[in-house]
């Protein structure tokens, strides 16, 4: 780590003594588990298990009766060897019963709402904390970049996606100051133009980042960029990879062009973070100390251990994975495998009459907390045609369907036609998967 990296480092940990943050402690707590054997791991992940247990079955009306119906939570006592009998939770339980997965002391827990990201083109809302988003969202961050290398204040760039910047054409004072205190630059992907795709070479460039966060369908647009201009890009010393499939073809052109290892990385936002590749890039380890994670018939199911507000136990999150037969692996303490790699969620680009690009993730962010859509999916069949499937659990809002249409106009283009298809049933892909974007130009 150079003089300014360090100097940076400590900032960052001063902020949170000053904002008397327990990021630090959770980060000590995290790391002393990725340094222990397996016998270690497993007891703290069987006791965290332990204690959502019984919180849910006392704070949460969902789980009072359901976890002593079947056999798990009884008179306050845990038996995790019937853990596996307690229902699969869906996202339609989550549609029907959000109220009843709330935790009565949440307002003690620094609340806020969020919704999942819709990959089954079905979001929904859900209750999340402050300790949640302490360790799931910050502290998960700081141990990914530990585990491959990178220190906290050494150079970033974060190929990422913001509706926000394409709002405001910036940064908040807040947000400026935060990535330049962690030494980051965001590059907002979600319209992509020649020229702008030579601005996000140029940054790189002239950052010369340590490690490169990005959407997997954005940096493969950029690699292709800089392969087919000709052009040389700085190496950084590994990329991360994440909101989509990382199908081989891509991870392949992606280490051609940047000369460096490219790990798949697996979350959701219910959930945070799920899994990432080992270093060796064989399989997905989970993070033990965050959710519980099982593969049955390929579905994942997460527990998520450190949400007390709405606790989400055996949740099937709507991806699938290639199963990895775990007994035939040894046990590597922290590093145990979850998962061969996940092979759901697929995310379209739509075009722009101008030759830009526009991240499916843009289309899906203007869905969420629309209360009136029970499902969704956005169509491109024409560089000026959008159709948006929806099916309906409640009357349209006039001022959302405005907001959706001039949101998507601002990126594809002001003469693009935007309709609405209100239908019954949004079919599925040959896979089995509800493609949320789909760009057929």
């Amino acid at each position: 780590m150079d003089s300014v990296s360090r100097v940076r480092n400590r900032a960052i940990y001063a902020l949170f003594a000053v904002t008397r943050s327990r990021i630090p402690q959770y980060l000590a707590e995290f790391r002393r588990l990725e340094a222990a054997d397996f016998a270690t791991v497993r007891a703290d992940e069987e006791r965290r298990l332990f204690d959502l247990l019984r919180h849910a079955s006392a704070h949460v009306p969902y789980y009072q009766q359901l976890l002593g119906d079947c056999g798990v939570v009884r008179d306050g006592k845990v038996d995790l060897d019937r853990f596996s009998d307690i229902p699969i939770l869906t996202k339609d339980h989550i549609l029907k019963k959000a109220e009843a997965l709330h935790s009565d002391d949440m307002h003690e827990r620094h609340p806020f709402d969020n919704t999942s990201g819709g990959s089954t083109g079905s979001p929904a809302r859900f209750i999340q904390d402050r300790q949640f988003y302490d360790k799931h969202v910050v502290a998960a961050k700081f141990i990914y970049n530990e585990y491959l290398g990178k220190q906290a204040g050494e150079p970033e760039v974060n190929l990422w996606g913001s509706e926000r910047d394409v709002y405001r054409g910036t940064l908040s004072l807040r947000e400026r100051f935060t990535n330049y205190v962690y030494n980051r630059r965001f590059l907002n992907a979600f319209t992509v133009t020649e020229s702008k795709l030579q601005s996000f070479v140029d940054e790189i460039n002239s950052h010369k980042p340590v490690s490169l966060w990005v959407y997997v369908e954005s940096i493969d647009v950029l690699s292709r960029f800089i392969e087919d201009q000709g052009l040389e890009i700085h190496s950084p010393k590994f990329i991360i990879s994440t909101a989509g499939a990382l199908f081989e073809p891509i991870r392949e052109r992606v280490e051609r062009v940047f000369r460096c290892p490219v790990y798949n990385q697996y979350g959701s936002r219910e959930v945070g973070a799920i899994a990432i590749e080992t270093r060796d890039r064989k399989y997905m380890r989970g993070f033990p100390y965050l959710n519980y994670v099982e593969v049955i018939d390929n579905d994942i199911i997460v527990t998520c251990l450190n949400n007390y507000s709405m606790p989400l136990i055996r949740y099937k999150i709507g991806d699938t994975a290639v199963n990895i037969d775990i007994d035939a692996n040894p046990c590597l303490g922290v590093e145990r495998p979850v998962m061969k790699t996940v092979s759901g969620r697929i995310i379209s680009h739509f075009k722009t009459a101008s030759g830009g690009l526009v991240h499916g993730q843009y289309l899906i962010h203007q869905f969420y907390f629309v209360d009136w859509i029970q499902k969704f999916q956005v169509e491109q069949t024409a560089i000026d045609l959008v159709i948006c499937h929806v099916v309906l659990k409640g009357e349209p809002v006039l001022e959302d369907i405005e907001r959706i249409e001039k949101n998507i106009k601002r990126v594809i283009g002001d003469d693009c036609r935007v309709n609405f298809d209100y239908c019954e049933e949004i079919p599925a892909s040959p896979s089995g998967k509800y493609l949320y974007t789909i760009c057929r130009v």
